[in-house]
């Protein structure tokens, strides 16, 4: 990324012609300016054009993952410009410090933070063009700007119903100072945002040409493959060269950090070659490690005093005092992403220029890892940021990209390298598996008044920013009960680090993907040993108008809660309330005691996110998170040996299918509160609503994932 573009050279190089917008984060809040202002010392992080054709383009400083931010990205600005929807443009920014997220610092899309982030400084963008062009109609008809109106692409003067489009007035708009506080519109006013507008990205993938890094073609582009270690931490001893470049096709044999590549001229050869040389590897960090050795891990990391997280109360003398008490373990596997686009990336690495087309979420750390590995400055390196099917945090990691630019670079051709799904699941950056034990007190009436919580998992962020640590605390791993909004008076959380040399990153909903599941399943318990209902039991915890408390209450009527059942079904719910939104989540299911095998009916989802920019995109991501909260309910466990991972494929690594996924219902809770993400927050609830009907259907409480038919028998039977 250049730092040494000067606004001015930005704007009229890349944006030159029309009314040009742009937002600039300072640490006073967001500063707007036009190209007319452009030599200032601020760098721009949202772009919005207007051209002399009317056409309005948007620059989207995110990720298209499936998640419709081009769309919500677009909507947000035209609304407030009062554009013409047919003629709203919108396109993925390149890799530059001019996009980055203004709360972050950095361009990536992840946390669920992409409308979050972005929603005021593209509303502000939006609101200060219409005002210029308002003001710029207006000084051409010698009017007040009080008399004037934008809608629909136009500038109406009321009185006289003179009318003029914003392609007509763009370039007099440009020359105009830009507005330091643009008024925004009102509620009512909103004509884009709280609709559910057609996603703008559907279209091409329908047609099937919308463009996937996996669709990346250049001239004279070789394929990729790299011979990987099977066990964490090995390295490679020896390897076939000879054999590997006998392989018709193979063009190369290199040598790189990641380990052993091979470049040709098609995937199968590249893969063939690969398997040619033969590698053998020494000096795994674990060759001992395998499944039952990293549950005794687990098991023995448990029984340590963790370092407190939280502590509220006096949670010993509470337990001491309680008329019942309550205990219970949890357990959690190591999950991977499996992403329906595998890794893949295509770099060119020249000697005065390397251009990088990645699937990635990560722009800024792929375009400072190019540099590093080209040796190029910042404005000699391009990254090209196409669709990606599925990011799920996955592609926020850049080794995927290592490769394709390490094999340009040594080879001189550009590079596709493109990971076969046993590669991508064996070597993944997976959601780390966790243990958790759990004491509560209850009072005589039933009420909790004491809770003690101790987490022992891996640390996402020793690895990826150990500043994020805090006194020996991963925030990650604690997220989801750390912040849990039920009142209970002592309240006591614990995080005990669990060191294994398997390799863990973000995944859908981080923490909050097992603490969810920990949380509301041990709720749940505390509803049973109180014998109260589970619904009113969240409801006594939480305060008057707090978001949890509003969800529950949407879904409880949505699901018809509390009413009979068809013979064998059973209701189970829970409710979390992660990245701002507050989800709750009814699961209908019905158990085969004699197979063990469960039955999904019907899920029933809330959620309370603020207002609502697409409703049809909120509803989307809700139901996509519960599916894969399902999904990782039911199915999915990584498991190892030898050092390494050996699950590989849907062979033995299941998914939730077609046939099993039940219907999915999703209700918006009306709400004028700040708004909250909506990619991640629809898993947490999913696994504990299952459960918690698992057990109101059998009276067995299951408490380690996934509930496999064994285990649903397993428990019954116990």
């Amino acid at each position: 990324m250049r730092t040494d573009v000067s606004r001015r050279e930005f704007l009229q190089t890349s944006l030159a012609g029309g009314l040009t917008v742009a937002v600039a984060s300072t640490g006073l809040g967001f500063r707007l300016f036009s190209s007319a202002e452009a030599a200032t010392e601020f760098s721009p992080s949202v772009w919005l054009r207007v051209a002399p054709d009317g056409v309005v383009t948007i620059y989207c400083n995110k990720s298209e993952m499936g998640q419709g931010i081009l769309t919500t990205s677009a909507m947000i600005v035209a609304d407030e410009l009062g554009a013409d929807w047919k003629k709203v443009r919108v396109e993925e920014a390149p890799a530059a410090d001019a996009y980055k997220d203004p709360v972050w610092g950095f361009q990536g899309t992840g946390g669920s933070t992409s409308v979050r982030h972005m929603e005021a400084p593209l509303r502000k963008a939006g609101a200060a063009a219409r005002e210029m062009l308002v003001a710029a109609a207006a000084r051409e008809w010698g009017v007040a700007e009080a008399e004037c109106r934008a809608a629909d692409g136009t500038v109406v003067h009321s009185p006289s119903h003179r009318m003029a489009t914003y392609g007509a007035l763009a370039e007099k708009a440009a020359r105009l100072p830009v507005p330091a506080s643009p008024a925004l519109k009102e509620p009512g006013e909103l004509r884009l945002m709280g609709t559910p507008v057609a996603r703008v990205d559907v279209p091409a993938k329908v047609a099937g040409t919308a463009a996937f890094g996996i669709d990346t073609f250049r001239p004279e582009q070789l394929y990729g493959a790299v011979a990987r270690p099977p066990a964490f931490g090995a390295t490679p001893s020896s390897f076939d060269r000879e054999a590997a470049t006998k392989v018709k096709g193979v063009r190369k044999v290199v040598e790189i950090p990641q380990g052993i590549g091979v470049c040709a001229d098609t995937p199968s050869a590249a893969w063939k070659g690969r398997d040619a040389l033969a590698t053998t590897w020494s000096g795994a960090a674990l060759p001992t490690l395998d499944t039952r050795a990293v549950e005794e891990r687990f098991g023995e990391s448990l029984k340590k005093s963790g370092v407190v997280a939280r502590n509220d109360g006096d949670v010993e003398a509470a337990l001491a005092k309680a008329a019942r008490r309550v205990e219970a373990t949890y357990a959690l596997p190591y999950l991977a992403h499996f992403t329906m686009e595998p890794m893949n990336c295509t770099a060119h690495v020249q000697a005065d220029r390397c251009d990088v087309w990645a699937p990635t979420q990560n722009q800024s750390g792929v375009h400072g890892l190019a540099q590093k590995i080209s040796g190029l400055p910042a404005e000699k390196v391009f990254v090209h940021t196409t669709y990606l099917g599925c990011g799920l945090g996955r592609r926020f990691e850049t080794d995927f990209v290592a490769e394709a630019l390490e094999l340009s670079k040594k080879s001189g051709r550009p590079v596709k390298v493109l990971w076969t799904r046993e590669e991508d699941i064996q070597h993944d950056f997976y959601r780390p598996a966790i243990r958790a034990s759990l004491r509560a007190g209850l009072d005589a009436d039933g009420r909790p008044v004491a809770w003690a919580n101790r987490i022992a998992a891996p640390s996402i962020w020793a690895r990826v920013n150990p500043g994020q640590m805090k006194d020996g605390v991963d925030s990650a791993a604690v997220e989801g009960v750390e912040d849990t909004p039920y009142r209970i008076p002592n309240f006591r959380v614990e995080y005990v680090q669990v060191d294994l040399p398997i390799p863990v990153g973000f995944w859908r909903s981080v923490g909050n993907s097992h603490n969810g599941f920990v949380m509301e399943s041990f709720v749940d318990e505390l509803a049973h040993a109180a014998g109260r209902d589970p619904l009113e039991f969240r409801l006594s915890l939480l305060p008057d108008g707090a978001r949890s408390r509003r969800v529950l209450d949407l879904v409880a009527e949505k699901s018809g809660w509390g009413k009979p059942l068809a013979k064998g079904h059973a209701r189970g719910i829970a409710q979390h309330l992660s990245f701002g939104s507050a989800v709750a989540e009814v699961v209908e299911a019905s158990v085969d005691v004699e197979t063990g095998r469960i039955t999904l009916h019907r899920v029933v989802c809330a959620v309370d996110c603020g207002p609502a920019v697409n409703p049809d995109t909120v509803k989307g991501q809700i139901m996509g998170g519960a599916i894969m909260g399902l999904s990782a309910a039911l199915k999915e466990k990584v498991e190892f040996s030898k050092g390494g991972v050996t699950s590989g494929n849907l062979d033995d690594y299941d998914l939730l299918r077609m046939d099993e996924a039940p219907d999915v219902e999703v209700s918006i809770v009306s709400s004028r509160d700040p708004i909250g993400g909506v990619g991640e927050p629809g898993l947490p609830p999913a696994a504990p609503a299952l459960a918690n009907a698992v057990f109101a259907a059998t009276g067995a409480r299951l408490r380690t994932l996934p509930l496999s038919p064994a285990a649903v028998r397993a428990a019954v039977k116990g």
